[in-house]
């Protein structure tokens, strides 16, 4: 039984390490994104405020912008 504690805490701590390295490379990336000009999170922050079916898109859908995702 007390080995079994033993890899749940080692378990633990692994994930915790790991999902927090995960979270803090995410952030870089955004803000890398940001920094560059690649992509403009305060037109997707509106999103919330103007939600209207008949208000205008983000971005327009263009062949080249399909091909990039």
């Amino acid at each position: 039984m007390e080995t079994i504690r033993e890899l749940q805490a080692y378990g633990y701590i692994f994930a915790t390490i790991f999902l927090a390295v995960v979270m803090y490379s995410y952030l870089y990336h955004l803000y890398r994104a940001e920094k560059k000009g690649t992509r403009n999170y305060e037109q997707y922050a509106n999103l919330a405020l103007h939600d209207n079916i008949d208000d205008a898109p983000i971005e327009s859908r263009t062949p080249s912008n399909n091909a990039k995702e």
